[in-house]
């Protein structure tokens, strides 16, 4: 059966450090007390002034193709997700197709916020399960938002970072290995509760807007705190119940890295030990469509995830939008 399996991974964060002692500083009072105990951020990584979005993604696109053993004239498509393009029009991707010399890849950029990586995931294994045309896919979630913070807003500057992180999806004749069950789901209702909010359409950018900083990350509402662990839990029973397993025999799970404790809240729902998740939110704050495969890659270098192991990547982002994607890896 032609499957679409995780062939190699790659990650790149900014080369600039930004401890929480920052904030600390800029907003003149103690936030890091706050950051470590609930969120367990120490510190992140920002671009540079003139680093953007394709920046990042190129680095870990070559990482990942390094380590998958593939060239870049061997990528027959490319999806970038991003809620941070490097422009509104043309896409992201067709950007990287160039920059990295994928001459015969075909592009398009996935924005379901920070749900995007793992959307990108289950498209491209439906792309490779579907058409013999796609042997190689390239997916990359990435990650500009400090280029949309407000330095004074307290409740945005001190989490969100900057990375990308991407994978090499390869088609391969096998039951056992690679892309085993997708599921996206949105609650559309909470679509203005956090976002970006002008620069498009509705409210295009003018010199009001950019007073009003208009243009910057907002959370307008306080979503309700249950809705991740929830959702998460729901979304992960019905995969296990589609593919005919326990949440305990997936070996790690890799979530949305915004909340430490929706993270544990899920689990101890399902029953599962804390043990079988990764987190790289200490050291890299929240890179939102970029923290999935952050994490991921991560979890392989530190030994955490093995060859054959049963992985759950559950995203989540503004919209709101969900998105579960299950691989033995």
């Amino acid at each position: 059966m032609r499957n679409a399996i995780i062939a190699g991974s790659g990650v790149y964060v900014p080369e600039r450090i930004v401890p929480n002692q920052y904030f600390n500083d800029l907003l003149g009072e103690d936030v890091d007390t706050w950051l470590r105990d609930n969120l367990t951020i120490v510190e992140r990584h920002w671009c540079a002034e003139n680093e953007s979005t394709v920046d990042l993604c190129e680095k870990a696109a070559n990482i990942a193709l390094a380590g998958s053993n593939s060239s870049p004239s061997e990528i027959d498509l490319i999806i970038v997700a991003t809620d941070t393009p490097e422009y509104i029009s043309p896409s992201t991707a067709s950007v990287l197709q160039y920059r990295i010399g994928a001459s015969k890849a075909g592009t398009f950029d996935i924005n379901t916020a920070c749900a995007g990586f793992v959307t990108a995931l289950n498209t491209a294994s439906y792309f490779i399960k579907a058409s013999n045309q796609y042997k190689k896919v390239l997916v990359v979630g990435a990650y500009a938002m400090s280029k949309y913070l407000d330095l004074y807003d307290k409740k945005t500057v001190t989490l969100f970072a900057d990375g990308a992180g991407a994978v090499v999806l390869e088609a391969k004749d096998s039951e056992n290995e690679g892309f085993l069950y997708g599921k996206m789901f949105s609650d559309g209702q909470y679509h203005d509760w956090m976002g970006i909010y002008a620069g498009g359409t509705k409210q295009p950018l003018s010199q009001e807007v950019l007073n009003n900083k208009d243009h910057l990350l907002k959370f307008v509402r306080k979503f309700p705190k249950e809705i991740n662990a929830q959702t998460w839990s729901r979304m992960i029973n019905e995969a296990c119940s589609e593919l005919g397993i326990t949440p305990n025999d997936v070996n790690s799970y890799i979530f949305t890295q915004i909340n430490i404790n929706s993270i544990w809240e899920t689990l101890d729902i399902l029953g599962v030990d804390r043990e079988r998740t990764h987190t790289v939110m200490s050291k890299c704050g929240y890179t939102g469509s970029a923290c999935i495969p952050m994490a991921f890659d991560d979890a392989i270098i530190k030994g955490k995830i093995k060859k054959g192991d049963l992985v759950m990547f559950v995203g989540s982002g503004g919209g709101l939008a969900f998105a579960l994607s299950a691989f033995r890896v």
